[in-house]
């Protein structure tokens, strides 16, 4: 009986032990996460200014890469933010916009373009440069014609100022495999965009004047711009979507002259030491997008379209 006892008493603290030593592994782990998001947090929205000194001035950097679109790393709040701590920077003498993007969404291309024509309002010894590489397309362009001047590379594309929403049609695919198509709706014009119901004349003289009213906003923005610089009235297809040479841009009017970031820093700004304030997204915020962007994404499947894009 003794024997039993002391063998159950044995169990009771291995297994206490077992309990024990979990806990402190769990409590080591949780710490070590909560580590990382903090650094995370830290690191992804400070510029690199190391080996910079306090008084030493310095061009700012911010890249535009990809779409721009909520939740990607060209998304308005991620270039807002980057814009603002270049031009809370004391040492900040110029900022440069490195833009090399398709386009994407009209509203988080005009909050850029809005928020860089605020800031160089209240920083007005702070110029703006908009630097396209290999491509500045569409909403890309719209960002940067805010800018103070243009600069491209030769070969850069420039341009696209258009206006694009893509849907499918499956109507004569549904009646070949002899599938009814039930949609209940509460409006009359709900379902205007479902790809299965043939289209509707009034509905898509409709649609179009919504993109026409987008791709005006587009225009009038790029005028508001550029200035005088366009020259719109000599050649008619500026504003068709159409796409150009960095090279043949410059005669279109928009761009200004040709250079990378290194020649603007350099031979405009007149201080060549540059520094990224490109806001990194830490990993809290790419998985909050990820959430996001798989609702959008929702949304769009159950409108069956793409959304208005600026590409």
């Amino acid at each position: 009986m003794d024997q039993s006892l002391e063998v159950l008493e044995r169990t009771l603290q291995a297994s206490i032990k077992e309990q024990r030593a979990a806990r402190r592994w769990k409590n080591f782990f949780r710490l070590a996460t909560l580590g990382i998001v903090v650094t995370a947090f830290v690191v992804g929205g400070r510029a690199d200014l190391d080996g910079v000194g306090a008084d030493v001035p310095v061009t700012a950097k911010i890249k535009v890469r990809g779409v721009i679109a909520d939740g990607e790393e060209a998304s308005a709040e991620n270039l807002k933010r980057s814009l603002g701590k270049a031009f809370e920077n004391e040492n900040t003498k110029a900022v440069i916009l490195e833009i090399n993007s398709p386009g994407g969404s009209p509203v988080q291309a005009g909050h850029v373009y809005d928020e860089v024509r605020r800031l160089r309002a209240l920083h007005p010894d702070t110029k703006v440069y908009a630097v396209i590489t290999d491509l500045g397309a569409s909403g890309g362009y719209y960002i940067a014609s805010a800018a103070d001047e243009i600069f491209a590379d030769k070969a850069s594309l420039v341009g696209s100022i258009g206006v694009t929403a893509a849907s499918f049609g499956y109507v004569e695919l549904m009646q070949k495999l002899g599938v009814e198509r039930r949609a209940y709706t509460s409006g009359e014009h709900k379902a205007f965009l479902d790809q299965f119901q043939p289209q509707n004349p009034e509905e898509r003289k409709f649609w179009e004047g919504v993109l026409k009213t987008t791709h005006n906003q587009f225009i009038r923005s790029v005028e508001a711009g550029r200035g005088d610089r366009l020259k719109a009235k000599e050649n008619p297809d500026l504003y068709s979507g159409l796409i150009w040479t960095g090279e043949q841009a410059v005669g279109l009017g928009l761009v200004d002259r040709l250079g990378d970031s290194d020649y603007v820093a350099r031979e405009v700004v007149g201080v060549s030491k540059i520094v990224d304030f490109t806001r990194k997204q830490n990993p809290l915020d790419r998985f909050a997008s990820k959430i996001g962007a798989s609702v959008a994404d929702q949304l769009s499947l159950r409108l069956g379209f793409d959304g208005l894009s600026l590409r």
